[in-house]
């Protein structure tokens, strides 16, 4: 006896025709953002969805993880700071930013062999604003350097790294200053989803700062994942966030 005869819908379920995939769009989608409320705001569009598709003529976008500096200008005119502690320069950007401002920049890296996890390096607690943009751990790989933060071969390694760079931007800042912190969550081939963001506010809380603001959910415009296809199934991420913290 046909198996179709026995189970009927089993035979239906053999002889079923895979649904066609719907066309892959080529063009961008756009949506349509709420409207802020008005407030006496000195960056008035600065909100918690930053949306710039310009980089802006700041670092160099061929680095690797380079993120354009229009937020870092708009957090750094939204809170008037006059001096900045710039301790991960990777390619300038926030050098370049504050230049143009006319911002007093301390800018430092791990290429000129300065650690940022290393406190006894740095000016202790004399800036009103710190930036950092961290490796979202292994994801992009920056230097050969065992201390890189990219390079820890865990997630716990990293997690301990991670925690003695938020230590150390705190204790750079005078009382009052921001930590402005632009992370995004990963998903490694090994630890599976890692949420980079829920860290960041662990830690940073763990060391006495506190949360000043709203998370800024920042549109990932020109990553170059956007650009790959990719055999596994999964919800991309187009965002990153940006948490800025206060030191009591």
């Amino acid at each position: 006896m046909q198996t179709s005869q026995i189970n009927p819908f089993y035979g239906a379920q053999r002889n079923r025709v895979a649904p066609s995939q719907p066309a892959q769009a080529s063009e961008p989608v756009y949506a349509r953002l709420p409207l802020a409320p008005r407030n006496a705001s000195p960056v008035p569009h600065l909100t918690s969805l930053y949306h710039f598709h310009r980089a802006g003529e700041y670092g160099d976008r061929s680095y690797p993880g380079n993120c354009g500096g229009n937020l870092i200008k708009d957090l750094l005119r939204y809170f008037r700071a006059t001096s900045v502690f710039d301790p991960m320069t990777g390619s300038g950007t926030c050098r370049d930013v504050c230049k143009e401002l006319g911002v007093y920049c301390w800018s430092s890296d791990l290429h000129e062999k300065l650690d940022a996890c290393d406190a006894t390096k740095f000016p202790r607690n004399c800036f009103q604003f710190c930036w950092i943009h961290p490796p979202y751990w292994r994801q992009k790989l920056y230097t050969t350097d065992p201390r890189d933060l990219s390079r820890a071969p865990t997630l716990d390694a990293f997690l301990e790294r991670y925690r003695l760079l938020i230590e150390n931007c705190a204790g750079a800042l005078a009382q009052g200053g921001k930590l402005a912190v632009l992370m995004g969550d990963y998903c490694d081939h090994e630890a599976g989803f890692v949420p980079l963001t829920y860290y960041t506010k662990q830690l940073a809380f763990a060391a006495g700062l506190r949360q000043s603001c709203t998370d800024i959910i920042r549109f990932s415009h020109g990553a170059s994942s956007s650009h790959k296809v990719y055999r596994s199934s999964f919800i991309p991420g187009l965002h990153d966030v940006c948490v800025v913290f206060t030191k009591m």
